[in-house]
């Protein structure tokens, strides 16, 4: 089963910001959500995680089958590489991290704290919590933040590896990641303005 999104409404501090938003993700497909910063895609995302509801419309994908990646890396400071993607591979009930380490050329700091991280490293081990959850659907927002061109090379080619063997990509970003991909420019589904009602009573003309 793939991802589907059917007329979807979102809002931010209730208000509407996208409505209407439909598409569909299969097998071995990704879709990059495009458009201008503060147009709703980190809204749009969260909703599709199930991390905070829609005010209209539906997602359908299977239980359990989308793994979300923020802006936070969620990590813990005081555990090591290794002991972060072990932590995330028994909460989604994996128990293999070495591909992950070796995905993101990890394996050298794996046993460095990740408050001992730089900013890129801490972004290389977030992104490789994905690999251990065993999920088939990736729903990221802006992932390359704080990467340099080689890690953003090595996620490439982390997101090709996941779409091969069948799995599912809806990623937020503003940079060609060189790999075939749909475009969903999401400001083409921006919420009208909130009409704004002038209704005064005559007795105060």
């Amino acid at each position: 089963m793939g991802l589907r999104v059917d007329n979807l409404t979102v809002e931010r501090g209730g208000l509407a910001v996208l409505e209407g938003v439909s598409f569909e993700v299969a097998a071995g497909e990704a879709l990059f959500l495009r458009g201008p910063n503060g147009i709703g895609k980190t809204t749009l995302l969260r909703c599709l995680a199930g991390l905070q509801p829609p005010l209209a419309g539906e997602v359908h994908a299977a239980p359990d089958s989308i793994a979300y990646g923020a802006h936070s890396d969620g990590l813990k400071a005081t555990l090591s590489v290794e002991e972060n993607l072990s932590f995330w591979a028994k909460v989604f009930g994996q128990g293999e991290i070495e591909a992950a380490l070796d995905a993101f050329e990890l394996q050298p700091l794996r046993r460095r704290y990740a408050q001992a991280l730089s900013a890129g490293q801490k972004r290389r081990l977030g992104l490789a919590r994905m690999l251990v959850t065993g999920r088939p659907i990736w729903v990221l927002d802006e992932p390359t933040v704080s990467l340099d061109v080689a890690s953003v090379g090595l996620f490439a080619d982390a997101v090709r590896r996941h779409l091969d063997q069948g799995g599912m990509a809806v990623i937020a970003t503003h940079i060609d990641l060189g790999f075939e991909a749909r475009e969903l420019d999401v400001s083409a589904f921006r919420a009208k303005p909130a009409a704004v009602q002038d209704e005064f009573d005559e007795a105060f003309l």
